[in-house]
């Protein structure tokens, strides 16, 4: 699957033009090379050749890829270029190697001026044709997803994509209940917009999103920030600001959610996810949502932000629907991202059985945090994700528990000496993670702990958003057989990235900064976590799709391999009851209400995610509409019938902060079902493929 990722830099800017139409006034001023821009260049390309994880050659075949890249990151949908302009471009497609070493890139201006006039094309046609509304009793459909087409071959193929692209954001504004005297404004405005946008374009700004398109050729997490971005990245770091705790990136049209900050706002209230797309966004109660399709992102950031404790409201576009899909609110009360939040909690999970009741002790752990500044301090007492659950854990011990849930969903990772020395509280000391540099050399990172803190049954519930550091701790978990591995495939990020202050390198001011993959992550038994991630040895339904999310959906991803495995102590008791764990899993998930209606809600979305074009036609999109929230207040009544509850009459009636958390009830099933059938480990050691028995 092509990789659609957009970087939330201003390189974004013209992103955000992409998929939005304007109305065009006046043509723009070409843009041409910047004076610093050939000595970035050329010093990019041999940190990328001499650091770089993979060693890349920037040569001819390299070349090709870079053009591909950079026309796809302008026009991925293929609504502005004509074939005649991609074939036009096709000149320079075995000579961008030699021009990046030479810093000589005027054609990636010429490029992105073509692409400039073009937008320019479209969005006046778009803004002529909204004079008359359209007829939407035609048996039409509008294909939203263009980016495996090629360029249209005439401009009257391209009018009919935009004719039908025009109506459908027409129809989809008329379905809510809009006139098309008010759909015509609005898009009229959301059109205008971005041709304001297009204006404040610079140089810069173009440099900056061939140069991704360069380095992401190389692999999805290496990228270059210019100056002005790099600036603005330094503030945004080190200032405490009023927020929802999202990271946004530009995708496609749309403001994307990249990932929910651990502590903040949106990771409290639970609602608000990875890939949803932002479409609206409402100041209090009351206020009116504002159309943000098409907006550059900071100006959507500086909406979202405000005063401590008011309320912002998002329409969001679920991650994986469909454009047209019906669209969700979502209140959220601004706040800072507290420490307090951020740091793991616990809870007690009771799971009744017919001869005893089990209390599963359950362990959040947002992220894998450290209080750096207050250790470097001295302070006896800072916060980390280790000490923290250590705290937890002998508190739960303390209150007679049966076994351990660590919740690691949605955790994108953190400290990776946080990782290790989690490790070592649930296992005897050995290693836990090998790391490969660029030139071969193998790291093998420790626990450093020689004890465990608890010994009992434990379970790691991970999902398609753990990542990184979470990936380096449920494996050691699953290696050592210390614990059951339950949920989804996690995101299969095992690389190593290193910032390059580029002013340093070049000795002089106004060059930005350049982050590039330098390392991979091995599991103890040689496996890479990367592009392939951690499969859990008893998977739950999710609703994330992982053809979508993750780094196997990335077409740039480093591959998986594997290194020699490093010698470690393992328990091997656990892994023949895995078998026996998965049965009484299956048999108890058949019969419960709850988990039977997530696994139909998940089938429903997925039928609805795997279309590839909507209709056009409003009767059949107002009947679509209406079939859903039927068939969604069917399955409902169902699940409430099956627990003796009272049927409701309408979805609205739903109260989504009281929803079952059904994925880690489940995972409490599992660790109580461990804790019966009383799991005795023997320990092997592995010594590459020999095993010894320990006794």
């Amino acid at each position: 699957m092509r990789d659609r990722t957009r970087l939330w830099t201003l390189s974004g800017l013209c992103l955000a033009l992409i998929c939005t139409s304007y109305a065009a006034n006046e043509s723009l001023e070409g843009l041409t090379i910047g004076e610093k821009h050939p000595e970035i260049s050329q010093r990019v390309a041999r940190l990328i050749e001499d650091l770089h994880y993979s060693r890349p050659r920037i040569d001819n075949s390299l070349s090709s890829a870079i053009l591909d890249r950079y026309l796809d990151t302008l026009d991925g949908n293929r609504l502005y270029f004509l074939h005649s302009d991609y074939t036009a471009f096709g000149r320079y497609r075995y000579e961008l190697d030699e021009r990046i070493r030479n810093g000589d890139l005027q054609p990636i201006f010429e490029i992105f001026n073509v692409f400039r006039t073009r937008t320019e094309e479209r969005v006046a046609y778009a803004i002529e044709i909204l004079a008359e509304e359209p007829n939407f009793t035609l048996d039409e459909s509008f294909r939203f997803d263009r980016s495996e087409f090629g360029w249209p071959t005439s401009e009257e193929e391209l009018q009919e994509v935009w004719r039908k692209r025009v109506k459908n954001d027409g129809l989809s504004l008329v379905l809510t209940g809009k006139t098309w005297e008010e759909t015509t404004e609005l898009l009229q405005t959301r059109y205008e917009r971005v041709l304001r946008r297009v204006a404040q374009i610079t140089s810069d700004d173009v440099f900056e999103t061939f140069m991704n398109a360069l380095s992401r050729t190389m692999d999805p997490h290496s990228s270059y920030l210019s100056p002005r971005n790099s600036e603005e990245y330094r503030i945004q770091m080190s200032l405490s600001y009023d927020g929802i705790g999202a990271s946004l990136q530009l995708e496609d049209d749309y403001v994307t959610v990249m990932n929910v900050i651990a502590g903040g706002p949106a990771q409290i209230d639970g609602q608000l996810r990875p890939e949803d797309r932002i479409t609206a966004v409402g100041q209090g109660e009351s206020g009116e949502l504002q159309d943000v399709i098409g907006w550059r992102l900071d100006d959507v950031v500086q909406l979202i932000r405000g005063p401590g404790g008011t309320l912002v409201r998002l329409q969001i576009l679920p991650a994986g629907a469909a454009p047209g899909s019906p669209e969700q609110i979502l209140n959220l009360i601004r706040d800072q991202v507290r420490l307090e939040e951020q740091a793991a909690k616990s809870d007690i999970l009771e799971v009744p059985r017919a001869d005893q009741t089990y209390r599963i002790g359950v362990i959040d752990v947002p992220s894998f945090y450290q209080d750096y500044a207050a250790r470097s301090r001295g302070d006896a007492d800072y916060r980390s994700t280790t000490r923290d659950v250590e705290r937890l854990v002998t508190e739960l011990k303390a209150d007679g528990i049966d076994g351990i849930v660590l919740d690691l969903r949605q955790n994108g990772g953190g400290h990776l000496s946080e990782a290790t020395e989690l490790s070592g509280l649930f296992i005897e000391q050995g290693p836990v993670v090998q790391l490969r540099e660029t030139r071969g050399n193998i790291q093998v990172l420790n626990d450093p702990t020689p004890d465990m803190v608890y010994d009992g049954p434990l379970a790691v519930l991970v999902d398609r958003y753990s990542a990184s550091a979470s990936e380096i701790f449920a494996a050691a978990i699953q290696d050592y057989e210390r614990g059951v591995v339950i949920g989804q495939q996690t995101f299969g990020k095992g690389s190593v990235q290193n910032l390059f202050d580029l002013d340093r390198f070049i000795r002089g001011a106004g060059y930005g900064q350049l982050t590039l993959t330098i390392g991979k992550y091995y599991r103890v038994t040689g496996e890479s976590t990367q592009h392939r991630g951690v499969m859990p040895d008893i998977e739950l339904p999710s609703i994330v799709d992982t053809e979508v999310v993750g780094e196997s959906s990335r077409d740039t991803a480093l591959p998986w391999d594997r290194i020699q495995q490093t010698p470690f102590l393992a328990n091997m008791g656990l892994r023949p009851s895995i078998e026996l764990l998965q049965g009484r899993h299956s048999e108890r998930t058949t019969t419960d209400p709850d988990f039977n209606h997530l696994v139909s809600g998940i089938a429903a979305v997925g039928t609805l995610r795997n279309r590839d074009a909507v209709s056009l036609n409003l009767a059949e999109r107002t009947m679509e509409r209406e079939q859903l929230q039927e068939e969604q207040l069917a399955r409902e009544n169902e699940r409430r019938a099956a627990l003796g509850l009272e049927p409701i009459a309408s979805t609205e009636e739903l109260d989504t902060t009281q929803a079952t958390d059904v994925l880690l009830n489940q995972a409490t099933r599992v660790v109580a079902d461990m804790a019966a059938i009383a799991i005795q480990p023997s320990r092997e050691v592995i010594l590459g493929t020999e095993t010894a028995m320990t006794r």
